[in-house]
């Protein structure tokens, strides 16, 4: 039986997040239970991992607590595939600027800072809505099944900046170039949320559940 775990951190989205991951689940017939949970112990046995997010970035990295930062690292240094959703995704850049500057988990080069491009050029914060993702077919398994113009839900001020190419998969168009999906190694993140993308993101939960990277 294959442990799904959706990770418990006061990160907010876990319900949602845990409910779209069952569904696929069930709409594959995996072998699989999906568990939401603090515990590190359970987070280093996991066989994918889930960081749902939405908020402050400085508040979501302050709830990586109790051994729970540490077990994240320790399990996806060792492989384990690890999708960070949202402000889950955010986490994996080096710092957020949300509140003062915080550090993140460094899988992914650049900071979340505030887009200002947008609000230069008279667009609304936060970014909030359905919008077109564009990305090239067949670059990374997380976009199987997709067309670029398929759209994803934002909600997002924040967003990350002095990126390296390498790590984007997506993008999406809010006044300029907005990441929306990263991904390095085993570890990958949308900027949008999943849960709530209908049928782009339940694609892409399937394809992060049949992932071995």
């Amino acid at each position: 039986m294959r442990k799904i775990v959706v990770v418990d951190y006061d990160g907010g989205n876990l319900a949602s997040a845990a409910q779209t991951a069952r569904h696929v689940v069930n709409g594959l017939d995996l072998e699989a239970e999906v568990t939401i949970t603090g515990a590190p112990e359970v987070v280093l046995g996991a066989d994918h991992i889930i960081l749902p997010g939405q908020g402050a970035f400085s508040h979501c990295a302050a709830g990586l607590r109790g051994g729970l930062r540490e077990a994240l690292v320790e399990a996806t240094d060792r492989g384990t595939p690890f999708l960070g959703i949202c402000v889950g995704m955010q986490l994996m850049a080096e710092q957020g600027l949300e509140h003062g500057c915080t550090s993140g988990l460094g899988w992914i080069k650049g900071s979340i800072a505030l887009m200002e491009h947008a609000r230069a050029q008279g667009l609304s914060l936060p970014h909030m809505g359905w919008n077109a993702l564009d990305f090239t077919v067949g670059a990374h398994p997380l976009t199987q099944g997709l067309a670029p113009g398929d759209h994803g839900y934002f909600v997002h001020s924040y967003a990350l900046t002095g990126w390296d190419p390498d790590d984007i998969v997506a993008t999406a168009d809010y006044g300029d170039l907005v990441p929306a999906i990263v991904a390095r190694g085993n570890r990958c993140g949308t900027q949008f949320h999943v849960e709530k993308s209908q049928k782009t993101g339940l694609r892409i939960m399937a394809n992060f559940l049949s992932w071995s990277p």
